[in-house]
């Protein structure tokens, strides 16, 4: 008897092995463990309020790795594509509001209040831009090189970026500038454009310059000569720096950081902006080497994702692969003074509900790409 057919049918677990990206799986789980074991840490050092925030992001992660099941597995591509432009109004809606009806902390209107829960539509704000992008660029008779369909990308994302820049937060608005153009250039944008955006650039850095605001602008001013005001707005560039230099190759001990625990490195930041010092400090360069090696293993994954998925998972996995690039980079970068200092937290790792849910909800959404394509 011929069993060939038999054998072409493969099992449930044979198939779902197939199907599933362990690559990406592999790697949200170690950088989030990393990032609840250093929270915890930073807590149980400093002591206070911040002695419990683990347990607060524990509970996020869960709700997160739920969001990420569900998009993963329950929710199909198809499904996200047939509401991407209701989840891009629904994110402009909320960034409205925020302006209307939320909370100022720290001189920005970033966060809402809703049912006594508090949240950054920011954060949703970037979720609208990739998945609305994403779907747009799908479309079969789009041509990105085409100048009105080009200015529509532009418009759409540009939308979100000043809304959110209103706030302000710049740095989730500047997040939104690499993820757009990287999704375009996947789309096959053309070299005469790109020129075209690199010299818009060069133009808009200094011409922008002068609309700072004063704080911004010191900043910038800090980080090209970090002497100039070393006991005040040059302090944490100092002090992150040394805090991961001083752990040197095998790093000082879990929880035997001295930089956030005596005050050196703020310690209201050390666990969300700052969370890479500390682990550069307790864990030295391996440690820190292996938290960089996870991000790059994490953007292979989501880059071999676009190249299985269908036109619109392609364009959302990479999209999502530019943000968790960019977060990661600008955030290590700014540690160890390759640029100025910015408030964006560490994927995964960095204490935060808001952020940590959205982009385990984006992360779903591009394994559920490979997950129906591979």
């Amino acid at each position: 008897m011929d069993n060939s057919f038999e054998k072409k049918i493969p099992s449930p677990l044979a198939d779902f092995a197939r199907r599933f990206d362990f690559v990406q799986f592999a790697t949200i789980v170690f950088l989030s463990s990393c990032g609840l074991l250093f929270i915890y840490g930073i807590g149980q050092q400093i002591g206070g309020r911040i002695q419990d925030y683990w347990w607060r992001q524990l509970l996020w992660l869960c709700v997160g790795f739920a969001g990420w099941a569900f998009f993963s597995f329950a929710f199909p591509p198809k499904q996200t594509r047939i509401i991407a432009p209701l989840i891009y109004l629904a994110s402009l809606f909320l960034l409205v509001a925020v302006l209307v009806q939320g909370r100022e902390v720290n001189a920005a209107r970033s966060w809402i209040n809703v049912a006594g829960f508090r949240f950054q539509p920011s954060e949703f704000g970037k979720t609208g831009v990739v998945v609305m992008l994403a779907w747009l660029l799908s479309l079969r008779e789009f041509d990105v090189n085409k100048l009105r369909n080009l200015a529509c990308v532009v418009a759409l994302a540009g939308i979100s970026f000043l809304l959110i820049c209103i706030e302000p937060d710049l740095g989730t608005a500047i997040v939104l500038i690499p993820v757009t153009f990287f999704m375009i250039f996947v789309a096959g944008l053309s070299w005469k454009w790109i020129l075209a955006a690199i010299a818009a650039i060069c133009i808009m850095i200094p011409a922008g310059y002068p609309l700072l605001k004063e704080y911004q602008k010191e900043r910038i001013r800090v980080f090209l000569d970090p002497e100039r005001d070393p006991r005040n707005r040059g302090w944490n560039s100092l002090q992150a720096e040394l805090a991961v230099g001083s752990g040197g190759l095998h790093g000082k001990g879990f929880m035997q950081g001295t930089q956030h625990a005596l005050g050196f490195l703020p310690q209201t930041v050390s666990n969300t902006d700052f969370i890479f010092s500390v682990i550069g400090e307790e864990t030295g360069f391996v440690g820190a080497s292996a938290i960089i090696a996870a991000y790059i293993l994490l953007s292979f994954s989501l880059l071999r994702t676009a190249t299985l998925a269908d036109p619109f998972g392609r364009y959302l996995a990479a999209g999502v692969a530019a943000m968790i690039f960019c977060h990661s980079f600008i955030n290590i970068a700014m540690t160890v003074r390759l640029l100025p200092i910015t408030g964006l937290p560490l994927p995964l790792i960095s204490y935060g509900g808001t952020f940590t849910i959205n982009t385990l909800v984006l992360l779903g959404m591009a394994n559920a790409s490979f997950y129906r394509r591979n």
